[in-house]
């Protein structure tokens, strides 16, 4: 039964502008780091890219993981300036740090890398 708690998603998924504005809150207030996936259930290149967030977000236990649909949220994707899909977006305190258009993965486990580097740095 142990299979079922490891294939859990670390992923939250937000539904609402409230569910976003919950979380972000939440994390600031913890001084954890966000990353964001903003994605579209049409976008080929963004479902694609959905294992690959999981596994970074397995790999990151001390980093919130975000997932947003742009086309059921779009007051986040708008307030985040989010024009194409996939877009990945590093926050702390709720702002933006970091944003990696196109699905290109190995740039974005780089730049998760060097995000969650510098984070713990100043939490330091």
């Amino acid at each position: 039964m142990e299979a079922t708690e490891q294939n859990k998603s670390k992923v939250v998924v937000i539904d609402s502008l409230q569910s976003w504005e919950f979380h972000v809150n939440q994390a600031s207030n913890q001084n954890c780091p966000i990353v964001v996936h903003f994605t579209a259930s049409w976008c080929m290149p963004s479902v694609a890219m959905t294992p690959f967030f999981e596994e970074l977000a397995s790999s990151y236990p001390d980093v919130l993981f975000l997932v947003v649909d742009v086309d059921e949220v779009k007051e986040v994707a708008t307030r985040m300036d989010v024009k194409a899909m996939p877009t990945f977006l590093m926050l702390k305190d709720g702002a933006p740090l970091e944003k990696v258009v196109g699905a290109n993965p190995e740039e974005i486990k780089k730049r998760i890398d060097g995000f969650v580097e510098s984070t713990r740095v100043s939490l330091a």
